[in-house]
């Protein structure tokens, strides 16, 4: 099956240089850090209820990670990076750990438990309370309705698996 049967081929069936340079453009990845600084976002934030969390989300990953936040695209707070490279030659370079004040819900990317699923993340999640996941993101309505400690728990171990995985 051909993968591109939309783009101009040249000899001998090859991708036109224009072709793979479009379609490389395209996996770009679009969450890249910014000058944007943490505090003003989270000072900028409409919802005082959203900023105070926040503020603690803040400290709590500063607790763990040791390090200054940065923003990562528009809306992420990321602490830490690491460079990724997938089997199809696909590169780029991610947060180790974060978390976005959305209106929805709060999102906490936990990288490191969706690369190395281990039981006591599964323990934590039993432990944190009202809360919705995906692969790589918990999502929490509202911060006061988790165990904090469960959910430094989870970032902690999340953050841990991912320098074993990736060193620095």
């Amino acid at each position: 099956m051909d993968t591109f049967p939309f783009v101009r081929r040249g000899p001998y069936g090859k991708l036109h240089r224009a072709a793979r340079e479009s379609t490389m453009a395209r996996y770009e990845a679009k969450t890249r850090v910014t000058p944007v600084s943490p505090a003003e976002f989270i000072a900028e934030l409409p919802d005082p209820r959203r900023q105070e969390e926040a503020r603690l989300l803040d400290a709590l990953h500063r607790r763990v990670t040791g390090l200054e936040p940065k923003m990562w695209g528009p809306s992420i707070i990321g602490y830490g990076s690491y460079r990724y490279r997938y089997a199809s030659g696909h590169e780029g370079e991610a947060m180790r750990a974060g978390f976005s004040p959305r209106k929805a819900a709060l999102t906490v990317y936990l990288m490191g438990t969706y690369c190395d699923r281990q039981p006591e993340a599964d323990a934590l999640f039993a432990r944190l309370g009202k809360h919705r996941a995906g692969k790589s993101c918990l999502y929490i309505s509202r911060l006061s309705a988790v165990d904090s400690d469960a959910l430094e728990g989870l970032v902690k171990l999340s953050w841990d698996t991912m320098n074993a995985l990736y060193p620095a």
